[in-house]
């Protein structure tokens, strides 16, 4: 249980980045993001070796359920950490901000919770433990309400293009005409 409220904690964190994004603009709850997302994995990496001897790697389904891990870990990583500038994303505190459109976030305005939450029950299905079923459902839960708390407190005060890129972007599960969007844009984006 001590794993599920470090994770908590962590997701309590990026609560109070988002308002001080806003409101206090502090330097020091800045890092707040980053702290959060340490506690996040930490929380997580060590759930997942409190229950290591429930995984049994003899099987195909067990090889295939750490190769969806990495994938939606890499997925997960890459969209909150290098689909973005970094510095102007994480570490500045300016209002009047627009929207980036495009690769993973031409797919949908939050891609990250699609990943996040395809990894922890990918975690779980590796594992078949309660304990992970219950981290899977809690944080996937926290990170819902935190993007939905995103999506209609902190980014339309941080974006000035934010109603827009909602209106023509899907929240979190991607449509057809979003992942043709996002293949075209990193096809751009390669050919620069």
């Amino acid at each position: 249980m001590v794993f599920i409220l470090a994770g908590c904690l962590g997701f309590l964190l990026f609560f109070i980045y988002d308002v001080n994004s806003m409101k206090w603009q502090s330097n020091l709850v800045n890092q707040f993001f980053f702290i959060g997302f340490l506690l996040v994995l930490f929380s997580t990496t060590g759930a997942v070796y409190y229950v290591r001897e429930d995984i049994v790697l003899n099987s195909v389904m067990s090889w295939l359920w750490i190769s969806m891990i990495l994938i939606f870990m890499i997925l997960l990583i890459y969209s909150l950490f290098f689909a973005l500038p970094f510095g102007s994303t994480y570490l500045e505190n300016e209002k009047g901000r627009q929207v980036y459109t495009k690769g993973m976030y031409a797919l949908s305005r939050h891609p990250g919770a699609l990943w996040f939450i395809g990894l922890y029950f990918s975690i779980y299905f590796l594992t078949g433990n309660s304990l992970i079923l219950i981290m899977a459902v809690v944080f996937s839960i926290l990170n819902i309400v935190y993007v939905i708390f995103q999506d209609l407190w902190t980014f339309p005060r941080l974006f000035i293009d934010y109603k827009k890129y909602a209106n023509s972007t899907p929240f979190i599960i991607p449509s057809f005409k979003s992942v043709n969007r996002m293949i075209n844009t990193i096809r751009f984006q390669i050919g620069e």
